[in-house]
């Protein structure tokens, strides 16, 4: 899961631990609730307002999104407009790329092809209590973060490496949040890579 589908990704691991062999979780956020962390530090401007309004009202957020739903439907680049005065160095030259801006564009015209709910729905289940603690989680967990992310501070990521038992946490300090599309490669062959066979005792009959 990368940024706001990390969440859900280490939901899977902890709460379907039968089914869940590896997870990889990329800019992450942290509950909105964790102990110890200053959830907003280094965040930028614009995620404080979202986030900020997704826990005290709402509706306040819903009438927000609504229409700027409608203008990413018909110019999904609007997005990056918005954010590029938010954006590091770093992740101008990434979303610059062809491909990558293209790739981007097509998900942000996706997310939002129906109504704004689901981002919305987003939005409200990152700034609500998680369901679940990340330290239940017991698969093999890699957490990839670039050092200047703005939108998902890197404190976040330090947070869940504590928290997560066993858990792999790997820093680029040159790196912010769209970095981590070009991870992505080296962490699905990660996930891919073959476990041991479980014991003759932790093996389930047939």
């Amino acid at each position: 899961g990368r940024s706001g589908g990390a969440p859900g990704a280490l939901a899977c691991a902890a709460l379907l631990p039968e089914r869940v062999t590896r997870t990889a979780a990329l800019v992450p956020i942290a509950p909105r609730d964790a102990e110890d962390l200053d959830w907003f530090a280094g965040m930028a401007a614009s995620n404080v307002r979202e986030y900020t309004t997704a826990a005290a009202d709402p509706e306040e957020l819903t009438a927000r999104l609504i229409p700027r739903a409608s203008g990413i439907a018909r110019d999904p680049g609007r997005l990056l407009d918005e954010l590029r005065r938010e954006l590091t160095a770093s992740d101008r030259m990434i979303v610059s790329d062809a491909g990558l801006r293209s790739m981007l564009l097509r998900n942000y015209r996706e997310g939002v092809r129906t109504s704004a709910f689901g981002w919305i729905d987003d939005m409200l289940a990152a700034s609500s209590p998680w369901g679940f603690d990340p330290a239940d989680i017991r698969c093999p967990v890699l957490i990839w973060h670039g050092e200047l992310d703005v939108f998902s501070p890197v404190g976040h990521a330090r947070w869940l490496g504590r928290r997560i038992p066993g858990a792999t946490t790997t820093i680029d300090p040159d790196a912010a949040h769209f970095a981590a599309l070009r991870a992505l490669p080296g962490v699905l062959t990660w996930l891919l890579r073959e476990l041991p066979a479980p014991s003759v005792e932790e093996q389930q009959p047939a």
